[in-house]
């Protein structure tokens, strides 16, 4: 059996709205037998489903290549549906037959073709004031049989639609966070279903969102412009081959809506008693409402949609209702998660209920708000009376665990809340499993991390008056993220906002993408260096080439940019940096660990300047590759004349600053192996317990690992006292927390001017859970699991672990086993059109057997090598199951003495 399945399209099933003039297709072999290999394919594209007009044919192209294939040659046009299907051939010859057919459509290739016209609403529309929703609204005729109908729509602001009292879609927040004045994405719908003979109505919600709303600490608002305004396109196609446009402009009208204030810090307060029935039906009388204000705004900003959208993604039902010391009524989600509280009530007409939200309870279990700051992350709903009511918010959205209620009747019960998940939705692809709880409850909560924060951009945290999105922690969680979900729309669409916000700072990036912090932002280390760390990680999880070609300006321009800084080009030892942000060695009443800044800076800037050397190579950019070569030499020796004596001996005598000494590979030698051992000592003299903050923790267990010390990073990670990813975890966490001890040992927490329980960047352990432990990467030369690596890392301390991730060529596999401290067992899966290169550790010369047969004899094997760490092979795709008696133990992990606080 060989056959081609999920077909894609830049990511994506069947999408629409696309603005790729070369759009490119992705498919999966399905075969039955193992080192099934692609020879050729053959892609079709047609106008038509029957492909009877083919407008684009590759032929057969002799080829392996199944991932991000380019539609070369073929001529898009706006708005135009695709069809398209692929036929392959295996090593064999064999053929797959035909797939079957997917589909793409495109958006407006060319601004130009917008001739809808921005509209707002007038302060008169808005009785209660600027705080309240404007609705728009107007109706249309439709004159005969719809063959399809298109909505695309934008706004400055986030808005909803509504189609003859129907949602359109079910994306939130749109149309996105993005840099707004230089770029504005716009949604397509497809509405073919929800227009109706007659009399149509089309409705519009527009909150203030990222736009114009309260972002930041220092509470300003109006960071984009001063005035919401919704911009709508309708093309409608008739069976009789008549088009027709309708658009947003004079002809609409405007209303205050019964959402009185919906902010993304503050919530949301609703009058239900002033809803209007059937306001986007055709029929509906708007005699009363106001003419809306066209203004003038540019088009040339707008792009399509480039991320997935933010959807509902799951419900929680609570688990305890409780009334706290104080008396509160407070409900228990029993998790951390982002979103909003869908609520029933019944009541008089004009009654006030309110939700308060907040994370924690405090040590004497009451409801705990400090730690959001500002925010005031409240819930009004006034009572239209009568029937039970069902609510849920609509442009704003509350990091929580636990509900405080005020003025619900009483009795309360649990079945009339439900807590709305909402996220970015980007498609699940890794899991981690293992023989600790803890450590699974940990996996847990690094996902819930992503969850929380990856919500159209990738946010520090979702609680507080903050919810930016911060560079640092995006670069240091992007290799886990890229485990966990498939991420490349999501950091796409992101960091194009990145390059052209550096344009603004001449090269320079900001703390935040989106700036809001125009008039502070610097450009830091370590932050600033996401331009090259996350468009490399894509490119090495996914083999997306065209990420690298999109961003190597960027990449290119944040390394000029650390070359202008410093005494010379080969240091950055000026401007404001934030070091080893939060790390445990930090002065007192200081957020700056111990490791010296310009140490910092330099090495982000060697390790970056090596990875734009990498790109420039992969890009066919010889000169440029030979040139940031040359200037990481000078880097190298320039550190090395800097900060490593004559005699080896770091001068940074940290955690942190051997930790990046070590992992970007600036020591070697002698000032390599002290390096190593100074990292043992301080580990030991902290009882095998971390020091290291935002910079160092992401790399300090594959540091350990890559220099064969990984009972040292086992030991690390199975730590149950503070400082450890597992103490928060035996505190109830169930996301990852901002600081190592957001609640102390004694229960009093850290200072509530920065304390989030949902910030995701300590969670980055999560690469190393994945890459050492389950033992899945990429080969470097052959990215995106093109060539599978499988080097599972057993330890001591756990009996099993698992990995699964789910590839641009299907799934990879890898689960081990131990017995009785002798036997290893290892489970294999690799996804045809790939090969792996499989280390089994501590495997003796012989004695390895393959589903019950010696290794020798497999189907599938081959270059099979005894090395010091065991034995080396390469494979085909397939299950394979290993199995032998280990040739050495394990190594145990460091005997020490419990750590005893006090």
């Amino acid at each position: 059996m060989f056959k081609i399945k999920d077909l894609r399209c830049e990511y994506q099933v069947n999408p629409i709205g696309l603005e790729q003039k070369t759009p490119r297709i992705s498919w999966r072999l399905q075969s039955s037998e193992r080192a099934a290999m692609q020879s050729a394919y053959r892609i079709e594209v047609a106008e038509d489903a029957d492909f009877q007009r083919s407008v684009w044919d590759t032929g057969k192209v002799d080829s392996d290549q199944s991932v991000h294939v380019e539609l070369k040659g073929l001529q898009t046009a706006s708005r135009k549906r695709y069809h398209y299907r692929v036929q392959a051939w295996n090593q064999h010859g064999l053929s797959s037959g035909w797939s079957d057919q997917a589909i793409f459509e495109t958006g407006f290739i060319d601004s130009s073709e917008w001739s809808a016209e921005w509209i707002s609403a007038p302060a008169a529309a808005l009785p209660a004031g600027a705080d309240q929703v404007p609705m728009f609204r107007r109706d249309f005729l439709i004159d005969g049989e719809v063959s399809a109908a298109r909505v695309y729509a934008s706004a400055l602001g986030i808005y909803e639609l509504e189609l003859n009292g129907k949602r359109v879609g079910d994306h939130y927040f749109a149309p996105g966070w993005t840099s707004y004045k230089h770029r504005l994405q716009y949604q397509t719908y497809d509405v073919t279903e929800l227009l109706r003979s007659g009399k149509n109505g089309i409705g519009a919600l527009l909150g203030s969102g990222w736009y114009k709303g309260v972002l930041g600490w220092d509470g300003k608002n109006e960071h984009f412009g001063n005035r919401t305004a919704l911009l709508v396109q309708i093309h409608i196609d008739y069976a009789d081959g008549r088009q027709e446009v309708i658009v947003s402009d004079n002809r609409w009208k405007v209303s205050g809506s019964p959402i009185l204030m919906s902010e993304i810090y503050d919530g949301e307060t609703y009058d239900a008693r002033l809803e209007r029935s059937n306001w986007s039906h055709g029929d509906y009388d708007d005699g009363g409402w106001h003419p809306v204000d066209v203004i003038e705004q540019s088009k040339d900003v707008l792009v399509a949609q480039e991320n997935v959208p933010v959807r509902k993604i799951e419900s929680i039902q609570p688990i305890e209702l409780i009334t706290t010391p104080k008396g509160e009524t407070v409900i228990d989600m029993g998790q951390n998660m982002v979103g909003w509280i869908q609520f029933t009530v019944q009541g008089d007409a004009g009654q006030e209920v309110s939700i308060h939200h907040a994370e924690i309870l405090d040590h004497e279990g009451n409801f705990y708000l400090d730690n959001i700051r500002k925010a005031k992350q409240t819930i009004r709903y006034v009572l239209k009376g009568g029937e039970r009511e069902t609510f849920e918010p609509h442009f704003t959205f509350q990091g929580f665990r636990y509900i405080r209620l005020v003025g619900f009747p009483e009795p309360i019960r649990l079945e009339d809340f439900t807590g709305i998940v909402l996220h970015s939705d980007m498609e699940t692809t890794g899991e981690f499993t293992c023989s600790d709880p803890l450590v699974n409850q940990l996996q847990h909560n690094i996902r819930w991390g992503l969850k929380g924060n990856f919500l159209d951009v990738p946010t520090d945290c979702p609680q507080r008056d903050e919810r930016l999105g911060w560079t640092g922690d995006a670069q240091v969680f992007a290799r886990t993220s890229a485990y966990l979900s498939n991420v490349v729309p999501f950091f796409r669409k992101w960091l194009h906002d990145l390059k052209v916000e550096q344009a603004e700072l001449d090269g320079g990036v900001p703390f935040v993408v989106p700036n809001i912090l125009s008039e502070k932002a610097q450009s830091a280390s370590a932050w600033g260096d996401a331009a090259v760390i996350i468009p490399w990680t894509l490119y090495l999880c996914y083999g997306d080439k065209r990420v690298l070609e999109e961003q190597y300006d960027s990449m290119k321009a944040w390394v000029e940019f650390i070359r202008r800084q410093g005494d010379n080009e080969y240091l950055w030892n000026s401007g404001f940096h934030f070091g080893d942000w939060l790390a445990l060695d930090s002065r007192p009443d200081s957020y700056i660990g111990a490791t010296a800044r310009d140490f910092v800076a330099t090495a982000y800037y060697a390790y970056s300047v090596s990875l734009v050397q990498k790109a420039a190579a992969v890009l066919g950019r010889s000169e440029e590759a030979g040139r940031y070569a040359d200037l990481h030499t000078g880097i190298l020796d320039a550190f090395t004349q800097e900060f490593v004596t004559p005699t080896g001996r770091l001068s940074v005598p940290t955690q942190t600053g051997q930790v990046l000494s070590l992992m970007f590979g600036l020591v070697e030698g002698e000032a390599k192996e002290r390096a190593v051992h100074k990292l043992l000592e301080l580990l030991e003299e902290e009882k095998f317990h971390l020091t290291t903050g935002f910079v160092g923790t992401p790399y300090l267990n594959h540091v350990l690992s890559d220099n064969g010390k990984s009972e040292f990073a086992y030991k690390l990670l199975l730590q149950q006292d503070y400082p450890s990813w597992l103490y928060q975890v035996t505190k109830g966490a169930t996301t990852i927390w901002e600081h190592w001890d957001g609640i102390k040992p004694d229960g009093s927490f850290w200072s509530p001017d920065m304390n989030s329980f949902n910030h995701y960047a300590y969670g980055a352990i999560g690469d190393w859970l994945y890459r050492v432990v389950a033992g899945i990467d990429t080969d470097e030369r052959n990215p995106g699991y093109k060539r599978v690596v499988i080097r599972p890392m057993p330890g001591d301390g756990l009996t099993w672990a698992e990995g699964r991730i789910d590839t641009m060529y299907g799934e990879v596999s890898c689960r081990w086993t131990k017995s009785d401290g002798e036997r290893l067992d290892i489970q294999v899966v690799i996804p045809p059109n790939t090969t792996a290169e499989i280390r089994l550790p501590y495997a003796p010369a012989d004695g390895v057997t393959e589903s019950g047969t010696a290794l020798m004899q497999t189907t599938g094997i081959c270059n099979v090598e005894v090395t010091d760490m065991g034995v080396s092979l390469e494979a085909g795709s397939g299950q394979y199951s290993f199995s032998y008696m280990l040739t050495q133990p394990v190594p145990p992990l460091p005997k020490v003495k419990p750590f005893v606080f006090g």
